[in-house]
């Protein structure tokens, strides 16, 4: 896939033209029930029109929220209140429309899935460095710098000079460092190591895993690459091209301000203007890091998809997908309504055909 490593220039828009506020966050804190935490969280963003994701877990809460202002403080001052999270660091941006389809609310083991049991951030974690310090760390020849994220984000952007692990998930992530350590000690040297995520949570975990790996000197960017993006103006940066984001915004650049990729609706993976160029890139049904996935059957229902979507955008609704589980829910509305019309018809057709016996 062709992507583009050179960021536009942010342009300036006030809050009238980003009208929702999105509010990304996490903390390592025990939970000991989030099943108790969960009902009232998604109780509390339901109420509020607030959308999005949150992951519980008994390490913590993780995940990303948009709406309106007053919705969104509303939540988070809510998240405050739950154990350990007062001092929950969060990193807002902005949307010109409602990046998520729907809220939800999910528990897991993991509310970020390393599988490394017994990692805990909370008691071994590299040094945090802030977004006004990245950039000398960077700099210094003797820094080892890993991008942490996945491969389809890496090559939407990345720091200068940083080596890919080009892992598929963070699953990946232990494996792929135990292969590699041995050229990070190469000659006998200790390495400084210096890593990076979008928000900062996997680099908690990053971090906190090398550390039992026996690396000593680790560092990582507190707030992850939107603080940086946020705070560091585009003409000291040391980032290239644009950050992957979890909704619909897809990416985000300098000063938060939406970027320029979009997804491909087949196989959700980013998409550049350049591959919107490329033969292989048929609006919602393949792109060039899909085309050739596909079979007829499966292209044809990815074209219908895509059709309904434009009809449905045509109206001014919601395209497929959006409010799922409020459609299916008028759904099982109409079908309890029709069985009760059977029933109260069969009841009517009872009391007034005459039986063989009368």
């Amino acid at each position: 896939m062709t992507t583009s490593r050179t960021s536009p220039a942010a342009t300036a828009l006030d809050d009238s033209a980003l009208p929702y506020r999105v509010a990304a966050l996490y903390r390592f804190t025990p939970f000991e029930n989030p099943a108790e935490i969960r009902q009232a969280l998604l109780q509390t963003c339901t109420e509020l029109g607030v959308k999005g994701i949150l992951l519980l877990a008994k390490e913590g809460i993780n995940g990303t929220i948009a709406g309106t202002d007053a919705g969104i403080d509303a939540v988070v001052a809510f998240i405050r209140t739950l154990p350990g999270c007062a001092a929950i660091e969060v990193k807002f941006s902005r949307a010109p429309s409602m990046p998520f389809l729907r809220m939800k609310v999910r528990l897991k083991k993991e509310i970020v899935t390393m599988g490394v049991a017994d990692m805990d951030p909370n008691r071994t974690v590299g040094t945090y460095v802030a977004p006004a310090e990245w950039n000398a760390l960077l700099e210094d020849p003797d820094t080892i710098l890993i991008d942490t994220r996945n491969d389809y984000e890496v090559a939407v952007g990345t720091f200068r000079g940083a080596t890919d692990p080009r892992t598929k998930t963070f699953r990946e992530f232990p494996e792929w460092f135990r292969k590699n350590r041995d050229t990070f000690t190469q000659a006998g040297r200790k390495p400084r190591l210096a890593m990076f995520c979008t928000g900062g949570i996997r680099c908690e975990k990053a971090t906190a895993f090398v550390k039992t790996e026996g690396f000593d000197e680790v560092y990582h960017l507190q707030g992850g690459i939107l603080k940086y993006l946020e705070t560091i103006p585009e003409q000291e940066s040391l980032w290239e091209g644009e950050c992957f984001v979890f909704d619909q915004r897809v990416t985000v650049g300098h000063g938060l301000q939406p970027g320029e990729m979009e997804l491909c609706h087949a196989c959700r993976a980013p998409l550049s203007p350049q591959d919107k160029t490329s033969p292989l890139y048929e609006a919602g049904i393949s792109c060039p890091a899909c085309h050739g996935q596909w079979d007829d059957k499966r292209r044809a229902r990815h074209a219908e998809r895509e059709h309904q979507a434009r009809l449905a955008s045509a109206r001014g609704d919601s395209h497929l997908g959006a409010n799922m589980a409020e459609e299916r829910a008028r759904k099982r509305l109409r079908q309890e309504e029709n069985i009760r019309r059977q029933h109260a018809t069969r009841e009517e057709m009872e009391h007034t055909i005459p039986s063989e016996t009368d």
